[in-house]
């Protein structure tokens, strides 16, 4: 029986500037968007930490026994580092967008279990469209194939004390949107589990819908 102790991390510090509001506190079947994304991950984790403030911790306040809080940082990559300093040490961090409130208990489930064996993992959903890659002035480069194409996703899983000490590394270098590209640019192995693409990010307001 695995007895590794799982953190996850809920990244809700955004501005929701496309949204309108606060997309994160709006309605989804009666509860909020980041209610439904914390009771997900709860069953998994000894302690969810969100880096986020306002209204977001205003609101979440009291509702939650594991929940703790952190400071939002400027960018997602320094909110998660904050977040990461208040974890109480575990041996695995899931790391999720509050505004993926669809995601599946299944692709949490296989995502422990990749990250236990491999150490560094994220949901990916395999590209349906032909992805081209264009230069600064539009033009097409070339054209990848399409079976080796995914869209990232979250969660992205990994060991605590791996994706700690890359985010050491890496602090001054702010311009990471995702935790496993950071992993990337120092030549980690990162592995892929395969997602769906119900497990959309809230932006808009019909993604609600």
């Amino acid at each position: 029986m695995n007895t590794s102790k799982f953190a996850t991390i809920i990244t809700a510090g955004g501005t929701s500037t496309r949204f309108g509001s606060n997309k994160l506190l709006e309605k989804l079947e009666g509860k909020t968007v980041i209610e439904t994304v914390i009771e997900k991950f709860l069953p998994y984790s000894f302690e969810v930490v969100i880096p986020a403030g306002g209204d977001i911790q205003q609101f979440l306040a009291d509702k939650y026994d594991k929940v703790r809080f952190a400071p939002a940082g400027a960018t997602r990559q320094e909110s998660v580092f904050n977040a990461l300093k208040v974890c109480s040490n575990p041996d695995y961090v899931l790391i999720h967008d509050g505004a993926r409130p669809f995601i599946e208990k299944d692709v949490i489930c296989a995502t422990i279990s990749a990250v236990i064996e491999k150490k560094a993992v994220v949901v990916c959903a395999p590209a349906i469209d032909t992805i081209k890659i264009v230069d600064e002035f539009g033009k097409i480069k070339n054209t990848t194939k399409r079976e080796v194409t995914y869209h990232a996703q979250t969660p992205q899983a990994f060991d605590f004390s791996l994706i700690y000490k890359v985010h050491q590394s890496l602090e001054a270098q702010g311009s990471f949107t995702d935790d496993a590209s950071m992993l990337e640019a120092l030549g980690e192995d990162v592995y892929i589990v395969k997602g769906s693409h119900t497990n959309k990010k809230i932006t808009f307001r019909e993604d609600l819908i």
